[in-house]
């Protein structure tokens, strides 16, 4: 075990803007339909991780959006299905991330991102991503899809980290808080979406990356 202190994240959705980089991406695929076709990617995407999870995530992108549109009898061309992993390198952080993060590593925070991406999407990412990273571990990296627990058995294979000294904040309830409770690591729920599952499982629950370096300073660990 080592010493450091770590806070592991979920990013798109928790630290990048996924649901507003989404509808602007798909903005020119589904035009009047885009909000609906963005639900239905969501409600699509989970079983299309499930079903193959040694497949890409660029393959997971297009196949869960050839799904969605058909969900909503929406016609695309094979070009409008690729437009998720064209346009990847155009999503953008929150507001609250950058300073979020700045807090945590002047506290003595290292930073990990556990991500269900491929590794060359990632480093599209990493353009906009506001600072920088100390470990991450990708969905291609493990050939699994959270809220399987590679991702989070492999970052404490490659990091030695005491359980007692990591936290994971994210705001997906189903493919982090989850898995995150099963390992008995610290969690933070980041409910930017307010998606009324019981917070009560939960070490914390907070609305934004904002509260987030306070919420962490109240679990005590030094």
């Amino acid at each position: 075990m080592t010493g450091e202190k770590w806070v592991t994240f979920d990013c798109f959705g928790t630290l990048m803007d996924w649901q507003g980089g989404f509808r602007r991406v798909l903005a020119a695929v589904g035009g009047k339909r885009t909000d609906e076709l963005v639900r239905a990617y969501h409600e699509a995407e989970a079983a299309t991780e499930g079903d193959e999870p040694s497949r890409s995530y660029k393959e997971v992108l297009t196949l869960t959006l050839r799904r969605a549109a058909e969900a909503i009898g929406l016609a695309i061309s094979d070009a409008q299905a690729g437009a998720l992993v064209s346009g990847w390198g155009s999503l953008l952080p929150f507001p609250d991330t950058g300073p979020a993060l700045a807090q945590l590593r002047e506290a003595g925070w290292k930073i990990g991102v556990l991500t269900n991406c491929d590794d060359d999407l990632f480093e599209l990412t990493r353009r906009n991503f506001p600072g920088p990273i100390d470990m991450l571990v990708t969905a291609e990296q493990v050939r699994s899809y959270k809220p399987g627990l590679a991702h989070f058995e492999e970052f404490q294979r490659r990091t030695g980290v005491d359980r007692e000294r990591w936290v994971h904040a994210a705001v997906s309830w189903y493919h982090d808080m989850a898995p995150a409770r099963e390992l008995g690591v610290r969690r933070v729920w980041v409910d930017r979406e307010a998606t009324g599952q019981d917070p009560s499982t939960v070490t914390a629950r907070i609305a934004d990356m904002a509260s987030l370096p306070a919420a962490i300073a109240r679990l005590g660990i030094v």
